[in-house]
């Protein structure tokens, strides 16, 4: 019930070659996304959400087809609707000769019957099609093979001859034997399930074969073919073979024209010809249906001939040289995480992104908080990265999200980890700080250009050692002459420290002083020292994804820390006289570190008040 079916499987596994990320919106539909945020694009099977809503209901109405491809010049049969039996027979006496009569709505070739030649014939041929829609097309029955052409975008991605389904008889086996046989064939399955489709034995199967002088108990000639269907859909029975070289440019122009007429963005052309090799005009041959949301499994795996990645050329069409991902940014760490999340949010929409932020109060699109809670795991970064509104992403991710869920990402561009404490042990299995800092680690191992790291923390530097070759580690620093951070930067590498009050970004020898940390109000003028290096992690993550150092000084210069902006952290109160900070502390660093800022903030009484 849950499986992606072939052709959204095709476009899937495209997608991923490229490094194109995929969400799926619904558990049991094959409803995708593919990308995040405003460069994602949507998917259902073949259809896209660049598919065009009218296309889709000309391209249902068979007869209006027909009408606009007549009128671009496309060759079609003749043919038109009717609702009784008395107009079909006499639509049939009017094109004088035989005839396909098929509904008007339907798809994967229901209710068609081709070649009626007789009175008889067009009428159960006529009620055949009545159980699929009251309205039924009759129209000239075009002889030669059925081709399928796929166009995706502005070009025919692959042709295939498909055959109607059918058995090759042994001298030994009944028909009857022979379909069981075939249905046997591991390719074979329940109606889009596997590559080919099990070959019913129905009705019209009768007739046809009635038509050749079986039933489903004669017993075929060695080596003789025995039709089951008139029609050669693959949801019915049929195979194909890929014929996509043979093409003449006159011929791949004319299905691109068909494809363009009716509006869709990816269209199955089925035409009907003797040689598909052939110029389609002088063999008097025709587009017979124009079809949204085409299958394409026929392409990716032919019977015979050359596979054709449909499923590529579908994606290409989509997003052409694109890889569909936005920046992300991952925040993780014991302390600090939610500042520093929102300082780096704040910097990237300063600079004129729109910026999805998930934090341990919320979502936020764009400066708006869109849900509120605790929302630093899976279903939280699924929704920042499926908002279309989005630009760049930052995740706050937490220990539990990522024990309890995993992430919501294959991979981000830069992976902060602030510092790794005790805090929760004793929860879901993590009973060490060493197991704490390898549940952190999954955060640095899935950055693909940046890891920032504490270099005051042992086991953010032990995380170094771990990275992927090629990925970027910038190092940040309290401490000015940290021997970590020394020794980095001596070796060309990138690094972000405090000296005389000032955040200092380092790139091997060169050191720019982006601004005094006594203008950021979240400082407290320099005494909360926490939030200084919270600031010195976000200022190295922004210069990882690419912001310049007036970007990165005004971001954090304009900053708030309040009850409004960040509340629950060092939030600052006056109280008759008394200065009351009210903070979200809830382990022995945190603790410490908040103590220090209060001790810093007054040389009078220092009162705690700790709640559990």
């Amino acid at each position: 019930r849950h499986a992606i079916g072939t052709s959204t499987a095709a476009v899937l596994a495209a997608a991923h070659r490229r490094g194109i990320p995929s969400l799926r919106l619904i558990e049991e539909a094959n409803l995708f996304q593919l990308g995040w945020g405003s460069r994602q694009k949507r998917l259902q099977a073949t259809i896209t959400g660049a598919t065009n809503h009218v296309a889709v209901g000309i391209a249902s109405d068979k007869q209006l087809t027909k009408t606009l491809l007549d009128q671009a010049g496309v060759p079609v049969p003749a043919g038109s609707t009717v609702t009784t039996l008395e107009q079909a027979l006499r639509e049939a006496r009017r094109i004088k000769g035989p005839v396909t009569v098929k509904p008007l709505d339907a798809n994967q070739g229901k209710g068609v019957t081709v070649n009626c030649a007789t009175q008889d014939e067009i009428a159960r041929a006529f009620e055949f099609a009545r159980k699929y829609g009251r309205h039924v097309i009759v129209e000239e029955f075009l002889h030669g093979r059925d081709y399928r052409v796929l166009v995706t975008g502005h070009k025919v991605a692959a042709a295939s001859w498909r055959r109607p389904p059918h058995v090759t008889g042994d001298g030994v086996s009944t028909v009857r034997e022979l379909v069981e046989i075939e249905n046997r064939n591991p390719a074979r399955g329940d109606g889009h399930t596997n590559i080919l489709t099990t070959i019913p034995l129905d009705d019209l199967a009768l007739q046809v074969l009635a038509r050749q002088g079986h039933d489903l108990d004669s017993v075929p000639a060695e080596g003789s073919v025995v039709d089951l269907r008139g029609n050669a859909n693959l949801s019915t029975g049929g195979t194909a073979e890929d014929v996509t070289d043979l093409l003449p440019e006159e011929t791949r122009d004319i299905c691109i024209r068909a494809a363009r007429t009716i509006g869709l963005d990816v269209a199955g052309i089925d035409i009907v010809c003797q040689d598909i090799a052939r110029p389609l005009r002088e063999q008097k041959g025709g587009i017979i249906e124009v079809n949204a949301a085409p299958g394409i499994r026929m392409h990716q795996y032919p019977s015979r001939g050359t596979p054709r990645d449909a499923g590529a050329a579908i994606v290409d069409a989509l997003f052409g040289a694109d890889d569909g991902r936005i920046p992300v940014v991952a925040v993780t760490g014991t302390n600090g995480k939610t500042t520093t999340s929102l300082m780096i949010a704040h910097a990237t929409r300063l600079a004129g992104l729109r910026t999805g932020v998930t934090t341990t109060e919320g979502v936020y699109i764009d400066g708006e908080r869109i849900v509120k809670g605790d929302c630093t795991g899976y279903r939280s970064a699924r929704t920042v990265l499926a908002s279309p509104d989005v630009d760049f992403a930052v995740l706050e991710t937490a220990r539990g999200g990522i024990l309890k869920r995993g992430l919501a990402f294959d991979r981000c561009d830069v992976a902060v980890v602030l510092n790794v404490s005790a805090d929760h042990l004793g929860l879901d299995g993590i009973d060490t700080v060493e197991e704490l800092a390898r549940v952190k680690f999954v955060i640095a191992e899935r950055a693909r250009r940046a890891v920032v790291l504490n270099a005051e923390d042992d086991h953010c530097v032990a995380m170094s050692s771990e990275l992927a070759h090629g990925v970027e580690i910038l190092y940040f620093a309290l401490d000015a002459d940290n021997p970590v951070l020394l020794r980095h930067l001596e070796n060309g590498g990138r690094g972000v420290y405090l000296e005389d009050n000032m955040i200092v970004l380092a790139t091997g020898t060169r050191h720019d002083a982006l601004l005094d940390v006594r203008t950021m109000p979240c400082t407290m003028k320099g005494a909360a020292r926490y939030n200084i290096a919270n600031a010195l992690a976000a200022a190295a993550a922004l210069s990882a994804t690419g912001f310049g150092n007036i970007e990165i000084a005004a971001g954090l210069r304009t900053f708030l820390s309040d009850w409004k902006h960040n509340p629950l952290r060092s939030n600052v109160f006056d109280v008759d006289g008394v200065t009351v900070i009210f903070d979200y502390a809830h382990n022995t660093a945190a603790y410490a570190a908040l103590a220090e800022t209060a001790r810093a903030l007054t040389p009078g009484r220092l009162v705690g008040v700790v709640a559990a």
